[in-house]
């Protein structure tokens, strides 16, 4: 039985467009409902994680989840893939090597989880059931969902890691789903796998997708407008040497 995005507790974007902002790690967790496919942003830290967003899910779009966009190979956002059994995956070109790939990439994910606080044993499970992409996006990518409703899916980085991927969902406003490329309850991480040099062209990028009107939704944190990501832009600018 569906149910309202109020009573699930997620917050309503647009018409069939919405998120919810996880425990422990506040990430973001977007959807976006066609009459054909269900898209989900991001999946979560643990497989079961990933099992109570599916139920969420299932219960706000009346059908189960199709489609799996994954914004970036961190562990927050990955680790609870595997338990959306039947969705297609899709993330950024290059993405293979790090999900379901070299034994030392998952092994990484898996190390980085547990210094961060995930339990050691749900770390183990969700880096060893990690699947590869089905498909990966070089470029961008136009989904269409049904319903005359269609995402456009954009490799948008480098910048927070090699492999960044935005979801665009046109309207009035327009919904961008930026994974931490954008980052509001926080300064923006750059860790080991970072390319600083190109994150400030990354959120040019963002912003001419989007336009002045979208709203923006971070990794972590409240929903942003196109003033924020431009004064964020500046700040990695300025923080990493980057000029124009």
């Amino acid at each position: 039985m569906s149910v309202t995005w109020e009573e699930s507790g997620w917050e309503r974007l647009a018409d069939g467009v919405g998120r919810v902002r996880l425990p422990g790690w506040d990430c973001t967790v977007g959807l976006v409902v066609g009459a054909d496919h269900v898209l989900l942003v991001d999946a979560g830290s643990s497989l079961a994680e990933g099992a109570r967003l599916r139920a969420q899910a299932r219960g706000l779009a009346g059908g189960d989840v199709t489609l799996l966009a994954l914004t970036h190979p961190h562990f927050d956002h990955v680790f609870g893939a595997a338990a959306f059994t039947g969705a297609e995956i899709l993330a950024a070109e290059g993405s293979r090597a790090v999900y379901g790939g070299a034994e030392g990439a998952r092994a990484e994910l898996r190390a980085d989880a547990v210094r961060h606080g995930l339990d050691a044993r749900a770390a183990e499970e969700a880096a060893d059931a990690l699947v590869r992409p089905g498909r990966e996006v070089r470029d961008r990518l136009v989904l269409p969902l049904g319903g005359g409703r269609e995402v456009l899916l954009v490799n948008a980085g480098p910048g927070h890691t090699a492999h960044d991927l935005a979801v665009v969902v046109p309207g009035e406003p327009a919904v961008v789903f930026c994974g931490d490329l954008v980052e509001e309850s926080g300064e923006p991480q750059a860790g080991p796998d970072a390319v600083p040099s190109c994150w400030p062209a990354a959120l040019d990028r963002l912003l001419a997708l989007g336009g002045e009107d979208a709203r923006y939704v971070p990794g972590h944190g409240a929903v942003v407008d196109a003033a924020f990501v431009r004064a964020q832009r500046e700040a990695l600018a300025a923080r990493f040497g980057v000029s124009r």
